[in-house]
């Protein structure tokens, strides 16, 4: 199961980055805002794993 979640946290931040870089590209605001959440939102993803992982050795 952590490894799914780590799994999802990594395509979350690839997908946001695309979806930055796509947006600064075409000059979308809004798209480039987005990307930058779903980014985070992976980060976040992965920084909860890396601690789940920390407490569990």
């Amino acid at each position: 199961m952590a490894g799914n979640q780590k799994a999802k946290g990594k395509a979350e931040q690839a997908k946001g980055k695309a979806k930055e870089a796509v947006g600064r590209a075409v000059g979308n605001e809004r798209m480039e805002a987005e990307g930058r959440m779903e980014g985070a939102r992976g980060d976040a993803r992965q920084a909860k794993e890396k601690a789940k992982d920390a407490f569990k050795h």
